[in-house]
């Protein structure tokens, strides 16, 4: 057994467990625990000052996700968007493949977490075969997602024939990772895994941090590691209520994604999720943080701030209105609120 699967057989699955840790409700979070599964890493635990904090609010279950009933269990049309259980094709030329049910940490924002860790998730291999089988029958599919729960839990063998077997379909032009591991188990970034990885080249990935205080030197390790394999990383942060939905903790984690070099991509604005409606914030909220970033942290560290639209409608970009045209003028705003006007192109 590796070192990261001791990790995760250690990992935090009980009340009782969590309360030899902390101070806790054991009753109240086994009412929530029956619903949504907990799994929280030793790595990642470390990360908890006390509780309420930024980690904890990650990852620790609150009895506020069984309050929250109004919202769809499925915000985003995936069962209805997936010709076979493990893909969703939402896009005529992507396609997202699930090929994991469970994850190191069970997420309480998740976007799935009406099946993360659930018997409805577990993905079978006549779930992978069946997925792989409609990727290679649709050749108007160029780009594949490989997410879950999370790709990196599978073993090396699994994955390695997944990925050769998507690296023989002709049309196929190249492979992306969605992955939490660098964050929550940095010691599944192995050796063997990287080189793996590297064999599959065009393969990009996106890592999930969302707090400064999860860029731990493990987490850096893990993605040097990957980066050193030739791997480019991308980060999708999830703008959180009480986690970091401030201007200044924002800048901090993006510009030290850029040191441990990984690249900012995507703010998503939190989904209409059931169970977990005491994340959402304002989409003004991250409009000002968006603002706030513009003008003092390179632009190498803007994400894209977008909304996947409910429904299954695809995501739409949100921001800051910095430019308008006035008959024969451009009016623009500079981050610091100045107006600059300039002549339009009158013939084109």
């Amino acid at each position: 057994m590796e070192d990261w699967q001791k990790s995760l057989q250690a990992s935090i699955t009980t009340p009782e467990h969590l309360a030899e840790h902390f101070p806790v409700d054991i009753a109240a979070l086994k009412a929530v625990v029956e619903r949504y599964p907990m799994r929280i890493t030793p790595h990642y635990l470390g990360l908890i000052r006390e509780p309420g904090d930024p980690i904890w609010r990650q990852c620790v279950p609150d009895l506020r996700e069984l309050a929250d009933v109004e919202q769809p269990e499925d915000p985003l049309a995936e069962e209805r968007l997936s010709p076979v259980p493990s893909v969703v094709h939402r896009y005529p030329d992507r396609a997202l493949f699930l090929v994991s049910g469970t994850c190191a940490t069970y997420c309480r924002f998740c976007t799935r977490k009406r099946k993360v860790g659930c018997a409805a998730m577990r993905t079978t291999m006549g779930d992978v075969r069946a997925g792989i089988d409609y990727i290679a029958r649709n050749p108007q599919i160029r780009d594949v997602l490989l997410s879950g729960g999370d790709p990196l839990l599978i073993p090396d063998a699994l994955l390695q024939d997944i990925l050769e077997r998507l690296g023989r379909i002709p049309h196929l032009e190249l492979v992306r990772i969605g992955t939490r591991v660098p964050v929550t188990l940095p010691e599944r970034i192995t050796e063997n895994l990287c080189a793996l990885l590297r064999r599959a080249h065009p393969l990009y990935l996106n890592t999930h941090f969302n707090h400064p205080r999860e860029l731990t030197p493990e987490a850096a390790r893990a993605c040097a590691r990957l980066a050193d394999a030739g791997i480019p990383l991308g980060n999708q942060t999830v703008l959180l209520r009480g986690v970091n939905d401030d201007p200044e903790i924002m800048a901090e984690l993006l510009r030290g994604l850029l040191k441990i070099r990984v690249r900012p991509y995507y703010l998503h604005h939190m989904d209409l999720t059931r169970g977990a409606g005491h994340f959402r914030t304002p989409v003004k909220i991250g409009i000002d943080i968006l603002e706030a970033l513009r003008g003092t942290v390179s632009g190498l560290a803007i994400p894209h701030y977008v909304i996947d639209l409910p429904g299954g409608k695809g995501k739409v970009p949100v921001g800051p209105e910095y430019v308008e045209t006035l008959g024969s003028e451009v009016v623009a705003r500079t981050p610091g609120g100045e107006q600059v006007r300039f002549a339009e192109v009158q013939e084109y």
